[in-house]
């Protein structure tokens, strides 16, 4: 008889912008579990979390949090530390992902496809004034420009400038959030995401195409009701598609990302995907994508998180029994 995981700690809430984000998701998680036959504790990172770990002793963690302290590879690191196993990528991996900075120079020395960009460092923005380190970023980019922080997830504070003022003000506004600011070249056309599911051979689900009511997959769109569309199967070519596919499972593996992700495109009107960014921790909540994707394919949103639960216990024991 095959051992299965019984005790699942899941991790939600956390010290993140996203901590709202982040409970919905690890209650929705912790339901399926405890109606699949999991004993499931909730437990919030922001509280006493080794104490609650140790207490409850899980045989698996869930990692349901979201944007810093959780998705970057600070928590994996931890739970490495303590011992034990948890869901999704692992250190390296959530760190890089996270920074979209070094995800687009893994994504170039890979030959991956992914927008121009101009970074503004915290030190660049201090010895120069808002105007002249605009000017730079124009010069190399020209508009529509979509700004956005380094290392911040769920399109917080991300916009989209069209002209010097609006630029100004989105770095302004981006800074609040993260020290280091990523100017990327819009790219007008189609907003595909595909997500990855698994860890020694990885499938692709069914590829989703993002259609915003106010224009701009933003956070308000993203996780308001009725804001925003999942349109399965994307609206794009058969070729485009095919290429999404490929590109998205060569980011999975380039970023050496564990058990599932969800690779984020644009597809331009001539019909060239780029990779926008990869999410090792996506939402799991009632607006979220990869959750849709995965039924599309016919997989529940209960089989999918236990599934996620039993792969993290074996790939923790294949990994243990290498080193004895």
């Amino acid at each position: 008889m095959v051992m299965k995981p019984r005790k699942v700690a899941v991790l939600l809430g956390g010290r993140s912008s996203e901590r709202e984000i982040s409970i919905k998701t690890g209650k929705q998680i912790s339901k399926a579990l405890a109606d699949n036959g999991y004993l499931v504790r909730e437990i919030d990172p922001a509280l006493n979390l080794v104490r609650d770990l140790e207490e409850f002793h899980p045989d698996v963690v869930f990692i349901a949090l979201h944007g810093r302290y959780g998705e970057d590879g600070i928590i994996q690191g931890l739970l490495e530390m303590l011992g034990f196993p948890y869901t999704g990528s692992g250190v390296l991996a959530s760190a890089l992902a996270m920074d979209k900075v070094m995800t687009k120079k893994v994504l170039i020395y890979e030959g991956i496809e992914t927008p121009p960009f101009h970074v503004f460092t915290e030190e660049e923005l201090r010895n120069t004034d808002l105007k002249q380190a605009a000017a730079s970023a124009i010069y190399k980019l020209g508009f529509p420009v979509v700004v956005k922080p380094a290392r911040q997830g769920s399109t917080i504070g991300i916009s989209v400038a069209r002209n010097e003022i609006d630029l100004e003000k989105a770095i302004h506004d981006a800074l609040q959030y993260d020290d280091t600011i990523l100017a990327e070249k819009f790219i007008e056309g189609v907003e595909v995401t595909a997500s990855v599911l698994g860890t020694t051979e990885p499938q692709l689900l069914p590829l989703i195409e993002i259609v915003s009511e106010t224009g701009f997959y933003d956070y308000t769109a993203k996780y308001s009701k009725g804001l925003s569309h999942h349109i399965i199967p994307a609206r794009i070519s058969p070729q485009a598609a095919q290429k999404v596919e490929a590109m998205a499972l060569k980011t999975f593996k380039a970023l050496n990302c564990r058990q599932f992700a969800r690779v984020d495109f644009m597809v331009s009107t001539d019909d060239v995907p780029y990779v926008l960014e990869a999410n090792t921790i996506p939402g799991m909540t009632e607006t979220s994508l990869f959750p849709d994707a995965a039924k599309a394919a016919g997989i529940s949103f209960t089989e999918l998180v236990s599934r996620l639960v039993d792969e993290a216990w074996s790939l923790a024991n294949a990994e243990s029994d290498k080193k004895s």
